[in-house]
């Protein structure tokens, strides 16, 4: 889909330092294709380095290997966080690594879509795929927000949802360190006002911002990881025992998002985080 694009230099030499199997032809076991990503990741550095500006802090708290799960907030509009959470596991950390992400259901209703998603290691959200990829030592992003947290409107963008529970148990059930994550900026790119059916177009809904045209404009990001989260258990604890484990890592994300507002907002410098 993006072959038209010349691949970037930096991005071919950081796909092949990606710590993965590949294969003769440069595809992996579940079928990531090394010159997809080539291709792609070349647009998302612009995006990350160019087009926002992206501020990551805490990334000292992420494994260098090994499974984790990256648990975070979508921050309203569409689903730049995930982007940028993606760039800056490839671009920011030595070795790189390929970040993962379950993809919206609806995404198989689009044409390509679901091709090139899974050609990229972004996987339809079942609960099988994430435990396969977790015990094969991957990372995965989690928004457990799921559409209700892109769904959010500006004002709301640096709030929190209710959160599944699904992410918790596959945490307990695949021995999983969870790291959180806030990201903050979102609803200054993507101003959203309104929603509207997107059912005509096979999408949830059609983010409606300000200014009417649903392309976020430049900006700058606040991501910020905090330190990992090791939960113990085994998955098949009670709701109760659940729902305590879920609002644990809920309040971790809920501090990380309000010391990025902070530091966003001129009351909090970079030395002064705090991100446990």
């Amino acid at each position: 889909m993006f072959g038209f694009i010349p691949k970037d230099r930096e991005v071919v030499d950081r796909v092949k330092r990606v710590q993965l199997q590949w294969g003769d032809h440069g595809i992996d076991p579940f079928g990531i294709d090394q010159n997809e990503i080539g291709h792609a990741y070349t647009i998302l550095k612009f995006l990350y380095r160019s087009y926002f500006h992206v501020e990551s802090f805490g990334l000292d708290h992420i494994p260098p290997k090994g499974r984790v799960m990256l648990v975070g907030n979508h921050s309203g509009g569409v689903a730049i966080d995930g982007a940028m959470v993606v760039a800056s596991m490839f671009f920011e950390l030595e070795p790189p690594r390929l970040a993962q992400a379950m993809a919206d259901k609806f995404l198989n209703r689009i044409p390509y879509a679901s091709q090139l998603t899974s050609r990229l290691g972004h996987f339809t959200g079942l609960p099988e795929h994430a435990e396969r990829l977790l015990n094969d030592d991957r990372m995965l992003v989690v928004f457990p927000e799921g559409a209700r947290g892109t769904a959010k409107l500006a004002k709301d963008a640096d709030t929190l949802v209710r959160f599944g529970t699904g992410f918790v148990r596959l945490a307990l059930e695949t021995n999983t360190p969870i790291v959180p994550f806030g990201f903050v900026g979102g609803g200054d790119a993507l101003p959203t006002v309104a929603n509207i059916s997107g059912k005509m177009f096979g999408v949830p809904y059609i983010p409606v911002p300000r200014y009417g045209i649903p392309l976020p404009r430049p900006t700058t990001f606040q991501l910020l990881y905090g330190a990992p989260i090791t939960l113990e258990g085994t998955g098949n604890e009670n709701d109760a025992e659940i729902h305590g484990m879920v609002e644990q890592v809920r309040a971790r994300v809920s501090w990380l998002i309000q010391q990025g507002r902070d530091l966003r907002e001129g009351r909090m410098r970079a030395n002064e985080l705090e991100l446990l």
